[in-house]
């Protein structure tokens, strides 16, 4: 089968069969609504029955050069839910450490399986990859970049607690400058119709400008602001919290400078709607109070369940076994 580094999906299940997935750009409003439905279903399928077998004797190829719980963990089990078998390596286990490039790296884990997952922290690297991956390659998130599955996950999120996803105010806040899973959700609401996208950060944590012009281009209302005061709050619809990002930081005082300038706590939930949907894509330090837990506005639990649906469903989407149509 001829794969496109670029391939934009569509309602067709036949489009996702043997593709890369590197971008959230490559999904259109009929993909993305088919891919829903399948992880909807995938959900009904773990609740009545734990998964099935439909991918018995196949192999997924995790590969990880920065530290994953939720992402890699989820693969993993979306894959062993359909029945296929899982192989991990990491930066410390993998013949870099020997001065193997990433491209013989990820094309020798290839060899092995039917589908290859890839993290790595410099932006970019993940469609470098792909160029010469004979196999399927999955972004699961490039440095500063993308990280485009979970932005599926999170439209799944908001779908399942609200229901209708035009029309809704969504606000980004805390590190959106390395914050590449807001990247890729900002990006993928773009598809929505009604849709007003707010960012609060510290001006050195800004939205970057690429995204910000990607919104535009889609005629999507867009704000900025470096506060997170009571008139941001009571806009909101969803409210997408982020960690600042130490490891992105060359300098620790920079970070401590900026670490803790937003903060969730109940006082905080108090100032929002009562239909809030409260989400983070964890792990989170602090940024969101623990006794906000206990709020049932906080989904970011849900939405890491939802992670594993929402893979499920590529996976099968891109192996050709989904159990949905384009009707």
């Amino acid at each position: 089968m001829t794969r496109d580094d670029c391939t934009v999906f569509s309602s067709d299940p036949q489009s996702w069969v043997g593709q890369h997935f590197l971008s959230a750009t490559q999904i259109t409003l009929p993909a993305l609504e088919l891919l829903l439905r399948e992880a909807e279903a995938m959900k009904e399928l773990v609740k009545v029955h734990g998964g099935d077998l439909r991918l018995q004797g196949r192999v997924l190829g995790s590969i990880f050069f920065e530290p994953s719980t939720r992402t890699t963990s989820s693969f993993q089990a979306a894959f062993q839910r359909l029945g296929g078998s899982c192989i991990h390596v990491n930066e410390s286990s993998s013949s870099a450490q020997k001065g193997e490039t990433l491209s013989d790296t990820v094309r020798s884990m290839a060899c092995y399986c039917d589908v290859v997952v890839l993290r790595h922290p410099v932006q970019g690297s993940v469609r470098e990859a792909a160029m010469t991956c004979p196999k399927p390659l999955l972004n699961a998130g490039d440095g500063t970049g993308e990280h485009p599955t979970q932005s599926l996950l999170d439209l799944l999120t908001v779908k399942l607690e609200v229901g209708e996803i035009r029309n809704k105010t969504v606000a980004f806040v805390g590190d959106l400058k390395h914050g590449r899973t807001a990247h890729s959700f900002a990006r993928l609401l773009c598809l929505f119709s009604g849709i007003r996208l707010i960012y609060v950060s510290p001006q050195s944590l800004a939205m970057p400008e690429e995204v910000k012009k990607y919104v535009d281009s889609r005629g999507i209302q867009q704000h900025e602001y470096f506060t997170l005061d009571e008139d941001v709050l009571a806009t909101m619809d969803v409210l997408y919290m982020t960690r600042v990002q130490k490891e992105r930081f060359p300098r620790a005082a920079d970070y401590e400078k900026v670490k803790d300038i937003f903060r969730v706590t109940p006082q905080t939930m108090q100032l929002c709607k009562s239909s809030l949907v409260l989400m983070h894509p964890l792990p989170r330090v602090g940024e969101i109070d623990d006794r906000v837990d206990q709020d049932p506005r906080a989904a970011y639990f849900r939405q890491m369940e939802n992670g594993m649906y929402a893979r499920m469903a590529l996976i099968a989407l891109i192996m050709g076994v989904s159990g949905v149509s384009n009707h």
